[in-house]
């Protein structure tokens, strides 16, 4: 069974995060900036004497696929290095993945990760 962890951390976290789970034996992870808010609903910053809001916050998103025997670890991983304690620190989300294809050598399911 495959299935893909997409988590929203800290900026700063994303090298931490990345190396622990290249111990474990993780193949290949996607990072994406992205930008966004949660319970946090942003902050306010003073600029040039007027107060904005800014609601949607800098964050990393990591995607990567793995075979469901290392998800328990890999969101043990992730909630051990990317915590601060603060609040922002982020979310983690485990989707089932119906298939996954190699696509230069048409490998499928778990050969293709």
């Amino acid at each position: 069974m495959i299935k893909k962890i997409e988590a929203i951390i800290k900026p700063f976290k994303l090298d931490e995060v990345k190396e622990a789970l290249q111990e474990i034996g993780l193949q290949g992870i996607t990072v994406t900036e992205v930008k966004g808010f949660g319970r946090q609903k942003g902050h306010t910053e003073l600029y040039r004497g007027a107060e904005y809001v800014v609601d949607f916050l800098p964050k990393v998103k990591i995607e990567f696929v793995c075979n469901a025997e290392i998800v328990e670890r890999a969101i043990e991983i992730i909630l051990n290095t990317a915590k601060t304690g603060r609040i922002g620190d982020g979310k983690i989300f485990v989707i089932p993945v119906e298939n996954a294809i190699r696509i230069r050598t048409g490998e499928s399911g778990i050969e293709a990760l």
